[in-house]
């Protein structure tokens, strides 16, 4: 995929839907506090959420395959910080999933109960979520972790640990 690293590219898509998902939930628990019995809402949300957790599993996996390339140029403690907050998000994420799939299973006052801890529960999934990704953020544009993955101009290759040093001109030293 032209050098790009797949953790990146899949790590987008929990920590959107993430985002997205408090929304879809909270109209679903929204909707069955009115009375509203549609199962198919609750599936669609449960199906989201699933679809959260298995990506975010997928983004631990491939951020745990690039850790060794990123250690040339991040320290380990960046990086420890971004993999404990993902995580989290994860176990949190499967957390929810189950209490969205156990609102859509039920009804009556637990199934309503089960709606509105289903979504407190996406809120604290999307809040892990931004945290996730300042740190993820803070690895690549604090520490230079994508430099591993971009060849110098001036020669080397990609993972040259030369490459990730910054370059400094000195034009105006007289």
């Amino acid at each position: 995929m032209n050098g790009t690293p797949l953790h990146p590219v899949i790590v987008h898509v929990p920590l959107v839907l993430a985002l997205v998902a408090p929304v879809a939930i909270g109209w679903a628990a929204w909707r069955r506090l009115r009375g509203a019995t549609d199962r198919r809402t609750w599936l669609a949300a449960a199906l989201l959420q699933v679809v959260i957790v298995g990506s975010a599993f997928a983004a631990l996996r491939t951020g745990g395959e690039e850790e060794e390339r990123v250690e040339q140029v991040v320290p380990e403690a960046a990086i420890e910080t971004h993999e404990e907050r993902a995580e989290l998000f994860t176990g949190a994420a499967v957390v929810a999933a189950v209490l969205v799939a156990g609102a859509a299973l039920t009804r009556g006052r637990v199934g309503v109960a089960l709606g509105g801890t289903a979504t407190a529960a996406a809120v604290l999934v999307g809040v892990l979520g931004v945290a996730v990704g300042a740190a993820g953020g803070d690895l690549v544009y604090r520490h230079g972790a994508a430099a591993v993955y971009v060849a110098p101009a001036g020669g080397g290759g990609p993972g040259d640990p030369a490459a990730a040093a910054p370059r400094h001109d000195d034009d105006d030293d007289d």
